[in-house]
């Protein structure tokens, strides 16, 4: 059996971190294991609150897994600080780590931020080229490219510009557009769209995690990465075409929710 490895943090909730990234895995017949960057507690209308391991704990993770299981491809999602992204960077570097897959994770699709300012730069310059592929969605990628994204020619300078900057394949995740769901993968001035229609369905909390990690199961699998990416995009739209609906679905925490959770523990 294959194994891959997520790097990310935990979600309390199931649905996004390294609780959506092993799901993915054992769906897609790989085996999985997790190096946990940090606690989250969140929900599927947000993050109240994160925890970071520490940097010695984190290597510690890092050692145990590449000095057993050796990983045949690597998921990396939510880094929240640059001591923790150095950590990440030197151990990948030491194993010689392969079929990298980093979900540049800054914003949650409910919209809380995920990571310092001061980490992005560190996630640039020492992560970023050691990834095979980078898979920011629309909003990731106006920041990593410091292009304002409006339509799909955007979507093609934005990627050109991050792919020759850290020199490694973009996937720019479309969902975040509101008539279609259509993804740009983009590498050495090439370019392919991965088309398809927008599913009408709210609950979509944790799908860049199951993406990217879907993406790393077809690499450990042997596929190059355009096999690898159709591969997950399918799944993942299978995922949201099931319409599976959990919690309340009321969008960005306020009053009235955080309210109606104080007075259910009266």
């Amino acid at each position: 059996m294959k194994t891959v490895l997520t790097i990310a943090g935990s979600d309390s909730s199931g649905g996004a971190g390294i609780q959506a990234d092993i799901k993915t895995m054992t769906a897609n017949g790989v085996y999985g294991m997790s190096v946990i960057t940090a606690l989250t507690a969140q929900n599927t209308n947000g993050v109240t609150g994160i925890m970071e391991v520490s940097p010695d704990f984190l290597a510690k993770q890092l050692d145990s897994v590449f000095t057993d299981i050796y990983p045949d491809a690597i998921k990396i999602g939510m880094l929240s600080s640059t001591s923790l992204i150095e950590t990440i960077a030197e151990k990948l570097s030491f194993y010689k780590a392969k079929n990298i897959v980093l979900d540049p994770v800054m914003v949650a699709t409910s919209g809380s931020k995920l990571i310092n300012d001061d980490a992005i730069e560190s996630l640039k310059s020492r992560l970023f080229p050691l990834a095979d592929l980078l898979t920011p969605n629309i909003p990731e990628a106006a920041v990593l490219s410091g292009i304002s994204i409006e339509d799909e020619e955007d979507m093609i300078k934005a990627a050109d510009h991050i792919s020759h900057e850290y020199g490694c394949a973009v996937l720019i995740t479309g969902g975040h557009k509101d008539n279609n769901a259509n993804d740009l993968f983009y590498y050495d001035k090439k370019y392919r769209w991965f088309r398809s229609e927008r599913i009408n369905n709210p609950n979509t909390h944790g799908t860049g995690c199951t993406l990217s990690s879907a993406i790393a199961c077809g690499l450990a699998k042997g596929y190059d990465l355009d096999k690898a990416i159709q591969e997950a995009k399918d799944y993942v739209r299978g995922a949201i075409k099931a319409m599976l609906k959990l919690g309340k679905g009321r969008g960005p925490l306020n009053h009235m929710w955080k309210q109606e959770i104080n007075e259910s523990y009266r």
